[in-house]
């Protein structure tokens, strides 16, 4: 069963609460982020990606740029910038975005649960992106962004949640992007060790979003019980931080494909080829798919809608029927020679959050044709983590992200 717990956060003081929190590290490059943060040096871009602090051109994984994310984030606690809660707290996090509300849960996970399986993974990390993220939490001791978990909904937890802000005011209620961001911070003790205890009856946590940094705080979990060989479980190394969503409050976006050429094939080959595996009907307007296996192609300024054909979908397997699955061994890979999507420079991936505009303005630029997808669903990836299986590449787009900044957790 799951360990969730309270912790003291370091946290934006109050008249800072618009100014500190920021877009997680890996949504931007470096160029982009010194633009973001020009006129607010209290950006946790500056401690996030603190490569803006110096000069152009460094080494972004340089022991410098740790070191001035250390500094960065240690003059923001000392200058009274971010302040800490003088005893352990849950914390309550709601974001609004286009009408739809999503509250989570903002708390501590066991690296434990991470190590038996009771947090469950869905998707493999990359050892460079990983060893970045271990120097980032390693040298500032600290985790600094959240990682994104769900479960399965559980009503006992979710009535306290609502029932307390019902009952008392938030800390924070800001707007960040066009998404309403608002916080409440729960220091009854009674109300959280109850939520404590009802936690323990989850059986399981799942990994939205922040694999890289969950392995990555695991990792530094480990390393400093090898550095103190007489920890008893209970040192704030041993946990990690995280907001814990029920799965009924998400939704995943469409996490789209762009293909830069037909891999040699004349159109009418490729359309040929193509219908072996899927209808294809031309469309008005733009074709979004509104249901399973079913795809959006964007070629020579015309939509398409494809249907799998039923011969070509396992159902039975939770990683074969998803739809990038689908494509990915149907299209992709046997008619236009992409065999590794996550290494190939023939396509790219697209978030849903920028619409179907974005793939038409890419596939008449420096692409040939796009592809809509459905949106992969929880229930897809909560199936996928249970039997300890991995999705495709790109299979989710989470919105809205996580601010970091707003929270932050020291390992000791």
């Amino acid at each position: 069963m799951a360990v969730f717990r309270p912790f003291r956060a370091f946290r934006p003081a109050k008249e800072n609460q618009s100014l500190i929190p920021a877009l997680p590290y890996d949504v931007m490059n470096s160029d982009e982020a010194r633009e973001i943060v020009k006129g607010n040096p209290l950006s946790f871009l500056h401690v996030d990606k603190a490569e803006i602090d110096l000069p152009k051109g460094i080494d972004v994984y340089s022991a410098q740029v740790y070191e001035k994310a250390k500094e960065n984030l240690l003059a923001l606690e000392k200058s009274g910038a971010l302040v800490q809660d003088s005893s352990p707290c849950f914390y309550i996090y709601r974001q609004v975005m286009n009408g739809r509300a999503q509250t989570g849960l903002v708390g501590c996970a066991a690296i434990e649960d991470y190590i038996n399986n009771i947090i469950k993974k869905h998707e493999k990390t990359l050892a460079k992106k990983e060893t970045d993220r271990i120097n980032h939490v390693n040298t500032t001791n600290a985790n600094t962004g959240p990682i994104f978990l769900t479960y399965r909904k559980n009503d006992e937890i979710s009535k306290i949640i609502e029932d307390y802000i019902d009952e008392n005011e938030p800390v924070y209620d800001f707007d960040a992007d066009g998404v309403s961001q608002t916080v409440w911070v729960v220091d009854n003790v009674a109300v959280n060790a109850r939520l404590s205890r009802l936690f323990g009856n989850v059986p399981s946590l799942y990994i939205a979003d922040g694999h890289h940094r969950c392995a990555s705080a695991v990792h530094v979990g480990r390393m400093r019980r090898t550095e103190n060989p007489s920890f008893t479980g209970e040192e704030e190394f041993n946990f990690f931080l995280a907001v814990a969503f029920p799965d009924d409050e998400l939704e995943i976006m469409d996490y789209n494909r762009v293909v830069r050429n037909l891999n040699g094939l004349s159109r009418d080959k490729f359309f040929n080829l193509v219908s072996e595996k899927f209808e294809i009907k031309p469309v008005e307007g733009r074709a979004k798919p509104q249901e399973r296996h079913t795809f959006g192609m964007y070629i020579d300024e015309k939509w398409y809608l494809l249907t799998a054909k039923p011969e070509i979908v396992d159902e039975s397997d939770p990683v074969k029927r998803l739809d990038v699955s689908v494509l990915q061994e149907n299209l992709l890979a046997p008619i236009l020679g992409i065999y590794d999507p996550k290494n190939d420079d023939r396509i790219d991936f697209i978030g849903g959050i920028r619409g179907l505009g974005e793939l038409e303005r890419r596939a008449n630029s420096d692409m040939e044709l796009a592809f809509a997808m459905y949106p992969t669903t929880v229930d897809d990836l909560i199936s996928i983590a249970d039997a300890g299986e991995i999705m495709p590449p790109k299979s989710t787009w989470f919105e809205p992200k996580l601010l970091s900044g707003i929270f932050i957790h020291h390992l000791s």
